[in-house]
């Protein structure tokens, strides 16, 4: 089974609209006793848009409209037939502009947290200021974030601290496991009970909740393991 690191960058910040306008790939080897990085660089390829780009998008990107002329369209952006795994910050936001395809998905920024709950800023910038230290050569190393290829590459990073801190992880699919246990919360992040721990949210939002049509099932199952 193939894992792959991806990155996207995007015409919008919202998933349900948005179009892939870059789209990073990098391969990792899985020995059945060690994870490890294939090539060592990520593939990355552009992409045509049918809609505008957001200037939001673009101050974060830098990826001028003019740039993606005779590109292929953003519709042709899809993961390698082969892959089984996808690995990214924040991955729901990649896999759901990828059209949702049927991957396992591995969170570095669900992982992050778990690992290190007390840093003030789990952002992929910060945790590799945070594990390669404040110098000149992280800053210059951060100089590409936020075009997807050198994203991939900030990811592998944090990817490689996670995995020094658990080393009983040798698997992809241990990995996995392990990204699914995280993402489970323990407090809530949204709505009227924002910040509070789960324990103190009242049965009945619970209940209204549950009936909603696109509700978290990494809440859900919180939920249910608490017996609410």
């Amino acid at each position: 089974m193939t894992a792959y690191i991806i990155d996207t960058e995007t015409t919008d910040a919202n998933p349900e609209t948005a179009e892939v306008i870059e789209l990073a790939i990098a391969a990792l080897y899985d020995a059945g006793d060690s994870i490890a990085w294939l090539d060592g660089s990520a593939v990355t390829r552009r992409f045509a848009p049918l809609g505008p780009i957001t200037f939001g998008a673009l101050a974060t990107h830098h990826i001028l409209p003019e740039e993606l002329d005779g590109c292929l369209p953003s519709s042709d952006a899809a993961l390698p037939h082969d892959t089984s795994y996808i690995i990214g910050h924040n991955v729901d936001f990649d896999w759901t502009v990828l059209g949702a395809p049927p991957v396992r998905r591995i969170c570095t920024l669900a992982m992050a947290r778990a690992v290190w709950p007390s840093l003030d800023s789990h952002k992929l910038g910060a945790l590799v200021y945070s594990l390669n230290g404040a110098t000149r050569a992280t800053k210059e190393l951060l100089r590409g974030a936020h075009s997807a290829g050198a994203d991939v590459d900030l990811c592998y990073i944090v990817l490689n601290g996670i995995l020094q801190t658990r080393p009983g992880i040798r698997t992809v699919e241990q990995l996995w496991d392990f990204s699914e246990e995280c993402r489970i919360p323990t407090v809530m992040t949204f709505g009227k009970y924002k910040g509070e721990p789960l324990e103190n949210v009242d049965r009945g939002w619970i209940q209204w909740y549950r009936r909603l049509p696109d509700t978290d099932p990494y809440l859900l199952e919180a939920f249910r393991r608490l017996g609410r």
